[in-house]
């Protein structure tokens, strides 16, 4: 038994007939073309993967689980494709051909397909786990069968060392080009339709490489050319037919939509009122986003002795700023975003410069465009007033922002009379999560003052405040002009009726991001 484990490794490490007769040219161009086609395909097979987890993180939220569930269900179909080629034993190059052009119809039309099963049917799930199974099997038979259809140029060991290098290679330009190129300037559809074409390009390079090899060459041509023209109809007409779809998630005109490397940002209007969206979410309506507005930023305006300095995190729309800059006393805001598109809309774009009253252009107003938690670790001023103006914490890169180290980063910057205030989710339709937030910023040792206000958008919103010293709501003063707060109106906000009141709940940190959780499940019960 030993000897002839002995003798199979021995013959194993010989030199192939390929290694002693030294192949000629054509067989040099087919070996490059496979390999090439590995390199091609792994990368289309990362920003599928990509993709589809985005469109599923997008339309459900929850960026982690949903990377999770579709990536672990791809693999698992992947594996389950590369058990199924052991089945092939004849035609490999018309498999592989075939493969590729099944893959460039279903990747190409994934995102078209997903987007409509969602907002056309009750089935995105069934369609979703289907389409993974389907492309990821697909996959799994790739690799194995160029493998095979390379042996014929070298040793197994050569063969295996190269195919490996060049799948891992691609792999790592397709996570490379899907965030910093595809996503930005394609957006979700129309990536989807060039990877497609990409697939396709594959198959019929093969083709036309190994045509002496292959059998209905031209049949498979004209199967190509069809696919072709659908694919190419497909992206010529996929930003029209992403707008058709995305429309059905909202109720008024889109007249604005970009795609971002952070989000996907999307205004509508109906008669006078314009609302903007973020990644599906609404962040705010026109015709009451001044309640919100002042809520947020009049409290904590009136309790400092001086507002000479403040911070804005969020608030690329420019409407927080606005009434900042209605105290003449403030000498500099200075505003963080991530998106320089947002900051751009709030400079430029004319529905929101005249919502904001022109504050972006402002003199003394600042734009940073970076993250908010980068920018508070590497800052070292101080602020009188700290304004966190930032999405709700639906997924897990925004939950970062509601924890017990983000909010010890806002802590640091504060002034010794400074005062923080951030918005905090509802009260009424997330509970625990608005509690939630209330905790965590007590963790770090500030002291707060919950309170609410109705926004007819939104519904009953929460806010806290926050401060070194404790915090007397009596002492709020309004000093400017407003549309919705008034004197009589203050008091009422920090006050909870019972069903909204206080509560037990964890403090939310980077490790264990429990305000992800309580958010996500109490809004489900409502349906969002």
């Amino acid at each position: 038994m030993t000897e002839a484990v002995y003798e199979e490794n021995r013959a194993s490490e010989e030199p192939s007939v390929e290694e002693e007769n030294p192949p000629t040219g054509a067989e040099r161009r087919e070996a490059l073309t496979l390999l090439a086609c590995i390199f091609i395909i792994a990368a289309c097979t990362l920003v599928y993967e990509l993709l589809i987890a985005t469109v599923s993180s997008y339309l459900l939220g929850s960026s982690v689980t949903q990377f999770s569930l579709s990536i672990g269900a791809f693999l698992g179909a992947m594996g389950l494709g590369s058990h199924l080629s052991q089945r092939i034993r004849r035609g490999l190059l018309s498999y592989f051909v075939l493969i590729e052009t099944t893959l460039a119809v279903l990747g190409g039309a994934s995102v078209s397909l997903l987007f409509w099963t969602y907002y056309a049917t009750p089935f995105y799930s069934v369609t979703l786990y289907s389409l993974i199974i389907a492309i990821g099997t697909l996959i799994g038979l790739e690799l194995p069968l160029l493998t095979r259809l390379l042996r014929q140029y070298g040793s197994l060991r050569t063969i295996i060392a190269q195919a490996l290098s060049f799948d891992y290679v691609g792999s790592l330009i397709g996570s490379i080009l899907f965030p910093l190129l595809l996503l930005p300037y394609l957006g979700k559809t129309r990536t989807a339709f060039v990877i497609g074409l990409l697939n396709l390009s594959v198959a019929m390079w093969t083709v036309y490489v190994f045509r002496e090899k292959l059998r209905g060459r031209g049949a498979i041509f004209l199967l190509g050319g069809g696919v072709g023209a659908a694919l190419i109809t497909g992206l010529v007409f996929s930003q029209r037919l992403g707008s058709l779809m995305e429309q059905h998630l909202y109720q008024d005109d889109i007249i604005y939509s970009k795609q971002t490397p952070y989000q996907r940002i999307i205004l509508t209007r109906w008669r006078d009122d314009l609302r903007l969206f973020l990644d599906g979410n609404l962040q705010f309506s026109s015709t009451d986003e001044y309640r919100y507005h002042e809520a947020l930023i009049h409290p904590a305006m009136s309790l400092p002795p001086k507002t000479e300095s403040v911070l804005v995190l969020g608030g690329g729309d420019g409407l927080a700023a606005r009434e900042i800059l209605k105290y003449p006393q403030v000498k500099r805001i200075l505003l963080i975003d991530i998106d320089p598109q947002m900051t751009r809309l709030g400079k430029t774009y004319p529905a929101i410069v005249e919502l904001n009253k022109n504050a972006l252009n402002d003199p003394r107003v600042q734009i940073v465009n970076t993250d908010a938690q980068k920018f508070l670790e590497s800052d070292s001023s101080l602020y009188d007033v700290i304004v966190a103006d930032l999405p709700d914490p639906n997924n897990d890169d925004l939950a970062k922002l509601y924890s017990v180290e983000f909010f010890r980063l806002v802590q640091r910057r504060l002034s010794a009379a400074g005062v923080m205030v951030t918005q905090a989710t509802s009260p009424f339709f997330a509970r625990e999560a608005y509690w939630c937030i209330v905790r965590t910023i007590e963790a770090t040792g500030l002291k707060t003052a919950p309170y609410h206000a109705y926004v007819p958008s939104f519904g009953d919103w929460g806010f806290v405040l926050a401060s070194a010293r404790p915090i007397d709501q009596r002492r709020i003063r309004l000093q400017v002009p407003t549309r919705f707060l008034t004197a009589e109106t203050l008091p009422e906000m920090f006050t909870f009726s019972r069903d909204v009141e206080a509560i037990p709940v964890q403090v939310s940190t980077l490790d264990r991001a429990v305000i992800l959780d309580y958010y996500l499940n109490q809004w489900k019960r409502w349906g969002e």
